[in-house]
């Protein structure tokens, strides 16, 4: 079942429409018997970089296990946002596992992080900078006196709707994400630090950190700044607690379902993001099913989600006496 992109779009200001009568919670463990086929483009990022899942993921727990300021700090930040750290470990653990290869040294995330305080790009398509993009018409409900969660997740609504793989004004937009095509200047699809956050993603959840955690408010008309605070661990960890905390919350105010004990589903929405979209469609989808007599679904982790929760006593055990 789909929903039209104004639907999601209303999702973003209202996400009572779609909340379930009660919240049921999603129990420990996968829905699927085998792991979700992984998307080519993993495979050929894991090809390219002459490399295994398996070799990346022990690379990755080597670094979470042999470190144990990084986990102090990953614990530090989950506390922060009320999740438990293992929903940090796992999104890590994924996100390296199934994107790009950690670094061998913790150090190597900071000194990338003030480089590109040197660097010079921008956030723009085409010579036309986001700034300017968001000026027009089509973005004018969106309104500035919204938190920055909301208003950016209003503004890719409205990218989606308006402008994705659509000719506007003479300009032909690709059929992409609105963070890949505006917001990763170097190479769409890349996401960066030990998070792999895009600038995008870490736009949007500005407000919250500012207010949880008194980070400064990130700006897009500053991407170094946008940069340097998803490459550095310090920042990027917090925004990852955000992230996730979010995640949380929106299942359970627009599907209905707490899945706090499920660091696999956790770890699936920090891969595939569009969260309210997801728990709206899910939402959709089982009030149909209760109308009809049957059983609701529950949520369902991908292939990286499923890996999470198929590891999971071993990813606890990085955390067990930290």
């Amino acid at each position: 079942m789909s929903l039209s992109s104004s639907v999601i779009a209303g999702v973003v200001f209202s996400l009572a429409a779609f909340s379930a009568e009660a919240t049921e919670i999603v129990p420990s463990g996968n829905r699927h018997a085998t792991q979700p086929p992984v998307p080519s483009a993993s495979a050929r990022r894991t090809q390219a970089g002459q490399s295994t899942y398996d070799r990346k993921y022990k690379k990755i727990y080597a670094l979470l296990e042999s470190n144990a300021a990084l986990r102090a700090k990953i614990i530090e930040a989950a506390g922060e946002y009320d999740v438990a750290p293992i929903h940090m470990i796992g999104a890590i653990i994924g996100e390296h596992t199934y994107n790009v290869d950690a670094y061998d040294h913790l150090q190597t995330y900071y000194v990338k992080a003030v480089s590109y305080l040197k660097s010079s790009f921008s956030f723009s398509y085409e010579g036309e900078t986001v700034e300017a993009f968001i000026r027009q018409p089509a973005f004018a409900d969106c309104g500035d006196e919204m938190d920055s969660y909301a208003l950016w997740s209003c503004r890719e609504a409205v990218w989606d709707e308006k402008y994705r793989d659509q000719v506007v004004e003479g300009t032909h937009y690709p059929n992409d994400r609105f963070s890949a095509v505006f917001f990763q200047p170097f190479y769409a699809g890349q996401t960066f630090g030990i998070g792999q956050l895009n600038p995008l993603t870490a736009l949007q959840m500005s407000d919250m950190v500012h207010g949880t955690s008194g980070l400064p408010k990130l700006d897009h008309r500053d991407p170094q700044q946008v940069y340097r605070t998803i490459m550095d661990p310090d920042m990027s960890l917090t925004y990852m607690a955000a992230i996730l905390r979010k995640s949380i919350d929106v299942y359970a105010d627009v599907a209905g379902f707490d899945i706090s004990k499920n660091p696999g589903l956790t770890a699936t929405l920090y891969n595939l993001g569009n969260v309210e979209t997801r728990a709206a469609k899910l939402a959709a989808e089982n009030r149909l099913l209760r109308k009809q007599g049957r059983t609701p679904r529950w949520p369902r982790e991908n292939y990286y989600g499923w890996l999470i929760n198929d590891r999971l006593m071993e990813l606890e055990a990085l955390i067990a006496d930290s």
